[in-house]
């Protein structure tokens, strides 16, 4: 039988995923978001973690527990595994509803990210269209949330977002046209989520936006991580000064009903 854990049982599964580089891992298991489920919570020896669309699992992919642990999962979700056995186990258990999608992960060092060729981004901003925090005038705006429900909806309420969460957009005529904010947080950054309206793509506005939100994360001392969900967005973080360590393979599953 699997157990949904407290912050207290969290702590005990460091050494599952120890070595995994996934800051949701981090959010999760510094208490800032998601969830978590062991097999037994005074010994874990195999573990998963949700945080908004992703989950990760850890520990022995042979046991029974594992196998359950496997189908404690939403209808629809992105799984990551860092073992072969793991993504055995994955394949098997849902065979025929499963697509397997490349991601691309990135060195996490802030060195990498100049200040210098991020403002100079910024001054490209277009003619007649603005560069805004997401703040309290603007974080109601349909226009924001239609791009991407992710820009704010892994925190608890648009307040929490506000409180504990960071990001920018670019309006034109009032409307939300691109946006760059914390799909989640953890102690030391977040993990960006950055998103255009088809219509306004090719004009450099994910970039600008991206800037802003690297940017202020810098001052903060915070990480401002980047996992590309496709080869675009891997030429974007590498054009704002990402190094790339390399693809890795993740899992869309969607639950038969």
């Amino acid at each position: 039988m699997i157990v949904k854990t407290d912050f207290k049982v969290k702590q005990k599964l460091y050494p599952l995923f120890k070595g995994l580089k996934d800051t949701q891992i981090l959010s999760c298991l510094q208490g800032h978001m998601g969830e978590a489920w062991v097999d037994d919570p005074v010994h874990p020896t195999v573990a998963q973690i949700t945080v908004g669309d992703f989950t990760f699992f850890a520990g022995d992919a042979y046991s029974n527990t594992a196998t359950e642990l496997l189908g404690n999962i939403p209808d629809r979700i992105l799984a990551i595994v860092h073992t072969k056995e793991w993504a055995d186990q994955l394949e098997a258990r849902y065979q025929g509803a499963f697509e397997k999608i490349k991601r691309y992960r990135f060195r996490k060092q802030a060195t990498d990210l100049k200040i210098k060729p991020l403002e100079d981004y910024i001054a490209k901003l277009p003619e007649n269209y603005e560069l805004k925090r997401i703040d309290r005038s603007n974080i109601l705006n349909p226009s924001l949330h239609a791009i991407s429900e992710d820009f704010t909806g892994n925190f608890h309420s648009i307040e929490d977002f506000l409180e504990r969460g960071i990001g920018y957009c670019v309006l034109y005529n009032g409307k939300v046209v691109c946006g760059a904010s914390s799909y989640s947080v953890y102690n030391d950054g977040i993990e960006i989520e950055i998103g255009t309206n088809p219509d306004y793509r090719r004009k450099g506005l994910a970039k600008i936006t991206a800037s802003a939100l690297i940017l202020e994360c810098l001052e903060k001392g915070w990480y401002p991580s980047w996992d590309a969900a496709n080869l675009a967005s891997a030429r974007l973080a590498e054009q704002l000064g990402y190094v790339m360590e390399g693809a890795y393979d993740s899992y869309f599953i969607v639950k038969e009903e």
